[in-house]
Formats: structure tokens, C-alpha cells, sequence
């Protein structure tokens, strides 16, 4: 395991209605180099070999951050989102928490947060090794909620890092920022979800926050990203992981 960080920090259930359920698969592993990653139900991926939990996405203060804008939602998108990841976090027990960058939705988000989310954060640096990712809604380091910053990471063969890039040859990529979803149709009718995409080489991580939408991997976006004969996503479902080959979406 080996990071880039550029500035170090100082030392280190609520229920929503809307809130996702969690829960590592029990019946799908993703490999890359031979490393075992398992997702959970929340859009997490747990590393066993390192007892490592990653996010993508998380957004917090989505909901100030548009308000700011003029689109005035419920502001409650941090609290759910806080209390989905305190849920993961105890489901997992992981030793290390990587951050795939946006964990913030604006460069100020950190500042905005009220004193209890920023006790409940603190609350987890303190006891977990966690590191910030940047991203491109939040490329600074996040302010007075502990951990490391870094602009990418290498876990074993693995490039941890937020916008998918070039991979260098030996090399697998984990990345976030595109928040993957997919449509399929059964018996006529379209189901959507967010979801994991991912060939032999690369893993895109679907979006955890609360407020965060999705973008389909059959858009132009992805078109680059993977071999589409091996590439395959697994949706999230109310309650499991269901999968698919890229070639039965719509």
C-alpha cells in the first residue's frame, strides 16, 4: 500500500427513509490482479486482503450546495448519507477508509458542515486510517475532519484514483466520478439502478451519496473505459446484487 498525500491532518444507527441498504455480496466478487473486491449493497467495495472500505461519490453537503444555487431542497442529504456510511463502517469493521474523491460536493462543503456531522466524521478518522481522494468538486483537502489527503493511490497493483485514466501496463484502475447506473428490461418493463461496472482491468464504483444520480454506462462517457465483450455491471437491488453483461442493457 503506498499513497501520494499532499497534506497530512491533524491526529486523528440513525435511520432515514430514504436510506439505502447495506450488506457485503454473498455471492459476487470482482477481481482484479488476482485481488478480491467485494461490493456491498450501498455502493461500497470492501478489499478483504486489506481490510480496506472505498467510497466514490459521496457528496456530502449536496443539498447547501444547490441551495446556494437557487434549487432549494430538503438540506437532509449529508445526514443520511453520514448515517449509511456509519452502518457500512460497522457491517465491515475495515482497518483502512479511502475516499474516491467528490466526498465533498463543493470546495466549501467541509466548511459547511454542522458541528454534529463534523463530530461523527472526526469520530471516524480517529479510530480508522482514512484518506481523501481528490476530486473534481472537491480537488482541496477537506477541512477539520482528520485523515490524509492525496491526489492517488496505489493499493497493491491497483491504481485507486477519482476520474478513470490511462492505466499503465500490470495495472488495474478503481475510480469513481461518472456514478454508473444502467437500465435492463424484463418482461417488457425497465428497471433502473446504479450499479458496478467493470471489466478484467478496471472497476467504476457507483456513487454513495444520498442526492447522487447516475449516468449510464451504455453512454459515451464509458465507450473508451472497457471491453465491452468481458464487461459486466452488477446492479444494486432492494435486496442484492444482480449481474449482467453489458450486453443485455438497454
Amino acid at each position: 500500500f503506498t499513497a501520494k498525500p499532499m497534506m497530512p491532518f491533524s491526529p486523528k444507527p440513525l435511520t432515514n427513509s430514504w436510506m439505502r441498504p447495506h450488506g457485503l455480496s454473498k455471492s459476487h466478487v470482482i477481481k482484479l490482479n488476482g485481488m478480491d473486491m467485494v461490493p456491498d449493497l450501498s455502493g461500497a467495495v470492501m478489499v478483504p486482503e486489506s481490510r480496506t472500505l472505498l467510497i466514490a461519490d459521496l457528496h456530502l453537503e449536496q443539498g447547501t450546495s444547490l441551495a446556494r444555487r437557487g434549487a432549494h431542497v430538503p438540506p437532509f442529504d449529508t445526514d443520511a448519507s453520514l448515517a449509511l456510511l456509519a452502518a457500512v463502517i460497522q457491517h465491515n469493521m475495515p482497518q483502512r477508509l479511502i475516499f474516491l474523491g467528490d466526498s465533498f460536493h463543493d470546495g466549501e462543503g467541509s466548511a459547511r458542515l454542522a458541528e454534529s456531522h463534523r463530530s461523527k466524521l472526526r469520530a471516524i478518522t480517529d479510530k480508522i486510517e482514512t484518506f481523501w481522494i481528490s476530486g473534481n468538486h472537491d480537488p482541496e483537502p477537506p477541512k477539520d475532519v482528520g485523515g490524509f489527503h492525496a491526489d492517488q493511490i496505489i493499493l497493491g497493483s491497483i491504481v485507486l484514483r477519482h476520474e478513470p485514466s490511462v492505466v499503465a501496463k500490470g495495472q488495474c484502475e478503481i475510480a469513481g466520478h461518472l456514478h454508473p447506473g444502467c437500465v435492463l428490461v424484463q418482461r417488457g418493463k425497465p428497471l433502473r439502478g446504479k450499479c458496478f461496472a467493470y471489466d478484467g482491468k478496471r472497476l467504476i464504483m457507483p456513487a454513495f451519496g444520498a442526492y447522487t444520480g447516475t449516468l449510464s454506462v451504455t453512454s459515451r462517457a464509458y465507450h473508451s473505459l472497457f471491453e465491452e465483450t468481458v464487461a459486466e455491471v452488477l446492479m444494486i437491488g432492494r435486496a442484492a446484487l444482480h449481474r449482467f453483461p453489458f450486453s443485455r442493457l438497454s
